[in-house]
């Protein structure tokens, strides 16, 4: 993992829509383990995909001899055995995104499935480092219809993957090297759908301690009209 000095926080806000938050989020800063998920609905199944999911592959991770892209699939399938289990015992459903950043010997790792994302901002470009495993994604990325039509809107609820779905579909996982001066940004959707991509970028390029840059953030959601619940995770590298 080299030298670097690694600078992280993290924050969540219910929003104005929902009467409980949702989302669930971990932060280790040393070694770097940052997790969070976005539970699917507002019952009782998805708070619990969301803390049984988080729990199980922190849980996985952090009793690994060495991490790597096997443990990190095993973690999410194990994950996903118990929040599939969590929906047929309750019979409702059950179900969650789950992203990951995790620190290896050999870097770090990214952990993708459903359609929480992570940002990267480098040399003033922001991008986008996931992918959406929603019908909404494909829509965009294959032309199916414009991207802000009301197919698009309905769309971009219908995962194709989260933690909870029948199929038990496996993660995204990815190598990503940080460099000196890099900033990361982890957010559940009720971040990425009311902050546009210019007013992140502006908030990733301040000089300030990530713990101010996740303030203002979840104020930037809440006058956005805090829609959803909103979860943010931000990394300095120094």
């Amino acid at each position: 993992m080299g030298s670097h000095l690694i600078d992280v926080a993290v924050g969540s806000d219910v929003g104005k829509h929902y009467s409980a938050n949702f989302d669930v989020t971990y932060l280790r800063e040393r070694p770097l383990l940052a997790v969070l998920a976005d539970g699917m609905g507002d019952g009782a199944g998805s708070a619990a995909a969301g803390r049984n999911a988080v729990d199980i592959f922190v849980d996985c991770v952090v009793r690994a001899p060495e991490v790597g892209p096997e443990v990190l699939r095993a973690a999410v399938a194990a994950a996903q055995d118990r929040v599939i289990r969590i929906g047929h015992e309750l019979r409702i459903l059950a179900g969650c995104t789950l992203t990951a950043i995790v620190a290896a010997p050999q870097g770090f790792w990214l952990v993708q499935i459903g359609d929480s994302r992570v940002y990267r901002l480098r040399g003033g470009l922001l991008e986008l480092l996931t992918t959406d495993h929603t019908m909404a994604w494909l829509g965009a990325v294959h032309g199916w219809y414009p991207f802000d039509s009301a197919e698009a809107g309905a769309a971009r609820y219908q995962l194709t993957r989260y933690v909870g779905h029948g199929g038990a579909p496996e993660p995204d996982v990815l190598s990503v090297t940080m460099r000196p001066g890099d900033r990361y940004l982890m957010c559940t959707d009720g971040v990425s759908d009311q902050i546009g991509y210019n007013e992140l970028r502006t908030f990733l390029g301040r000089d300030t301690k990530p713990q101010s840059v996740v303030g203002e953030l979840l104020a930037a959601c809440h006058r956005a009209g805090g829609s959803d619940n909103a979860s943010v995770i931000v990394i300095r590298v120094d």
